[in-house]
């Protein structure tokens, strides 16, 4: 990420901010009008989400989601970005609304933590190690291990492995310690979730796979070398620049816990049965 915005800045000076600022200039027949830069655009740009990346790794389906070439780098619409993220977010933020389980997958390192921070504050399933193939095309047997876990973690709290010896003891920790390496963001996930939101679809290309294969709604990042065809909801964007993914799984976790709020609000504002005391 950070090679591509030195690279981007080293010759062009301040290029991508005149670029960027010519995406909102409107083309009239007669006059061309400048208008003043959108605030969220200045945020995005400021994050680095229109930095896509070098023009000979642009996929064919992302070719209408890029505005232009500075230095042989493509730089994203990021027009299109904002319509895409608010309608990705409305979608999402509909389904948690409704009960609906997101699953959260961003398994390469700049994502982590990120992701760990909207499932922390969402209670929503999430994958940021490897992606544990068969998640969502064998989830029956994926579920069995979760469950295993959980039951092993309530053996250990309540002395029931006192009976083994220490090598068995110390034989459960090491596998305790590798289910939870594995499944620990999988255990609000009881059933296939209702979306599956993918920081990089080309790192995390089987939990797409997956996903199709299983007909769970996809909501993407989708840089300029990824295939935004396959992804119902893509939101073209740079998937690894630090300050990009802060921003876009930062929005994300915001339509999440709408969703959320929503929810609640509707539940508390069922009217009573007839007839019941209130």
């Amino acid at each position: 990420g950070g090679s591509r915005v030195q690279h981007l800045q080293g010759e062009g000076g301040f290029g991508i901010f005149t670029l960027m600022e010519e995406a909102v200039i409107t083309l009239e027949n007669t006059a061309i009008l400048a208008a003043p830069i959108d605030p969220e655009l200045e945020r995005m740009m400021k994050a680095g989400v229109h930095l896509g990346h070098a023009k000979t790794k642009d996929h064919p389906s992302m070719k209408r989601h890029i505005f232009g070439v500075r230095n042989t780098i493509s730089v994203i619409d990021l027009v299109q970005t904002k319509d895409a993220l608010r309608s990705a977010k409305e979608f999402l933020s509909d389904v948690v609304s409704r009960g609906g389980l997101v699953l959260l997958v961003g398994t390469r390192p700049a994502a982590r933590a990120f992701i760990l921070d909207v499932a922390g504050k969402t209670g929503m399933p999430y994958f940021i190690e490897r992606w544990i193939g068969g998640a969502l095309t064998n989830f029956k047997v994926i579920s069995k291990r979760v469950e295993y876990m959980m039951q092993l973690e309530h053996d250990k709290k309540s002395g029931a492995l006192e009976k083994y010896t220490k090598k068995e003891r110390l034989g459960k920790d090491e596998e305790l310690a590798r289910l939870v390496r594995m499944f620990d963001g999988l255990r609000s996930m009881k059933r296939l979730p209702n979306a599956v939101f993918i920081v990089d679809t080309t790192y995390d290309d089987t939990a797409v796979n997956e996903a199709r294969r299983m007909k769970v709604p996809i909501v993407a990042l989708c840089d300029t070398n990824a295939n935004a065809a396959v992804i119902s909801h893509p939101i073209p964007s740079n998937d690894d620049a630090l300050p990009a993914l802060r921003y876009m799984i930062g929005e994300i976790g915001i339509a999440i816990e709408q969703g959320l709020k929503d929810k609640q609000t509707a539940a508390e504002n069922i009217p009573p049965v007839a007839g019941q005391q209130v």
